[in-house]
């Protein structure tokens, strides 16, 4: 396998978790809701997806409960803003706190002190037939696991949903009028609720992911980052699930260039090559801000009684 086989193979796989916990986001925001929960509820998923895979041996069972976990926060995120109308930064936080304590709380309870790190297995690579055979390219696509082919699929099943049918209408009209949607019929309530609980299930599943796909192992620093980065690129893919899969791509590629840099021992110090990810995050985000286009109602509560909203 040549090095640029090998790099653009990783890449695919680096862009599951920020793709998953991208296209949560996106679910809620559309709707009008905006999370800051994300590195928490995706530390959460990685933590519970470990526990249930090392405790069963099932990693199916692992990312079903990862996803049940991470729909829980969503539905809180959506009970409290939409029917409590708290603030949606603050919740977001509390949430985010509460899920990375648990986090660890489990491990600990569960794992306790060992002289040696639990591991549970990895999940296995399914070669598709045929197209696994491809030169290069049945490699870099058809040669992964099981969720990369999920997130791959739900990328363009969102995308037909929200601009091919009546209901991705409906969802999208809520974020930018909840009044003008709600005159119309729309639920906005059950909108915000479902698409927030629907949108944490993604973020529980891409934490899963760690564990049970890069380490086989579950530490509270597994998530690094790419639960803050995911809110950067939603953002940056303009809130549009085929430009977050290609965001989702360039912040992997970081990812995947500054790892084999550090490898391969180039003398940069590897504080440095981890800083990469997020300064190219800032570079790209300075001109992305320019022509992104956020739901109007974006952060926002609906009072139906409100004359203002």
């Amino acid at each position: 396998m040549s090095e640029f086989t090998s790099l653009a193979q990783l890449t695919v796989i680096a862009m599951v978790p920020y793709l998953l916990a991208s296209l949560g986001t996106m679910l809620g925001g559309l709707a009008g809701v905006f999370s800051v929960s994300q590195e928490g509820v995706m530390l959460l998923g990685a933590s519970v997806g470990f526990l249930i895979s090392f405790a069963t041996d099932s990693s199916t069972l692992g990312i079903l409960l990862a996803a049940g976990v991470g729909a829980v926060f969503g539905f809180a995120l959506g009970w409290a803003t939409t029917i409590l109308r708290l603030d949606q930064f603050v919740v977001g936080l509390a949430l985010f706190f509460a899920a990375t304590g648990l986090a660890g709380l489990l491990y600990r309870v569960v794992i306790g002190q060992t002289a040696t790190t639990p591991r549970t297995a990895t999940l296995p690579r399914l070669e598709i037939p045929l197209l696994s055979d491809i030169p290069v390219i049945g490699t870099v696509f058809f040669s992964h696991n099981i969720l990369v082919y999920l997130a791959a699929l739900l990328a363009v099943a969102l995308y037909f949903f929200l601009y091919r049918t009546r209901a991705g209408l409906d969802l999208r009209s809520v974020g930018e009028n909840p009044r003008a949607a709600d005159s119309l019929g729309i639920p906005v309530v059950r909108t915000r609720l479902w698409t927030t609980t629907a949108g944490g299930a993604l973020m529980g599943v891409a934490g899963a992911f760690l564990p049970l796909v890069y380490t086989g192992a579950f530490t509270e620093g597994i998530v690094g980052g790419r639960g803050w980065l995911a809110i950067a690129l939603t953002f940056f893919g303009g809130w549009r699930p085929q430009f977050i899969v290609a965001g989702a791509l360039f912040f992997a590629a970081m990812d995947v260039v500054a790892l084999r840099a550090e490898i391969a021992g180039t003398g940069i110090p590897g504080q440095a090559l981890l800083v990469v990810p997020y300064v190219a995050t800032l570079i790209v985000m300075i001109f992305a801000f320019r022509w992104a286009r956020v739901p109007q109602f974006l952060g926002r509560n609906y009072d139906r009684e409100s004359r203002t909203a």
